[in-house]
């Protein structure tokens, strides 16, 4: 486990002390520390940049043992709110009973799926695209959302060229 997983791990397990995040929750936790992750390199300039994830690692590691209160502070409102938004997003597609608009989602996404991985520059459109969101405020699924947001692009794009193709 790295040192933002330990953070995170503690600070959910305050939130919510019914979570396993070494267990059933774990893929709640990695979602948070990417999601915390994409949020510092925003914050921190590392967009972009190479190698910024051992960059970020060594920024946040110089950080706690400068200011080891600051950063509890911080990481116990960013997970707070990190887990109010995890808890609607759960809710939203647990509760919501929209079949067909899912099914067309989905469908848009699994066409888009074989061109996607073809593209070559695709993560770093992906961070592109995690920035913009965090920059606008967003601080859940970041990298999910915006994975998703691009393939919907290319999937619209496809789909939207196989019917001008079929029609004539």
């Amino acid at each position: 486990m790295n040192f933002i997983e330990t953070l995170l791990s503690e600070k959910l397990g305050e939130i919510d002390p019914t979570m396993d995040v070494f267990g059933s929750d774990r893929k709640v936790l990695q979602i948070a520390c990417q999601d915390l992750t994409n949020y510092l390199k925003v914050h921190w300039n590392l967009v972009g940049k190479e190698a910024n994830e051992c960059e970020l690692a060594e920024m946040l590691e110089k950080f706690y043992k400068e200011n080891p209160n600051e950063l509890e502070e911080f990481l116990g409102i960013w997970t707070g709110t990190w887990f109010k938004k995890w808890k609607e997003r759960v809710k939203l597609l647990i509760g919501s009973d929209n079949s067909n608009r899912w099914n067309k989602t989905n469908k848009i996404l699994s066409n888009a799926e074989p061109l996607w991985r073809k593209l070559s520059n695709r993560q770093e459109m992906q961070e592109l695209v995690t920035s913009t969101l965090i920059k606008n405020g967003e601080i859940c699924g970041t990298s999910i959302l915006a994975e998703n947001l691009l393939k919907m692009e290319l999937g619209e794009k496809t789909e939207n060229t196989l019917t001008k193709k079929n029609k004539q």
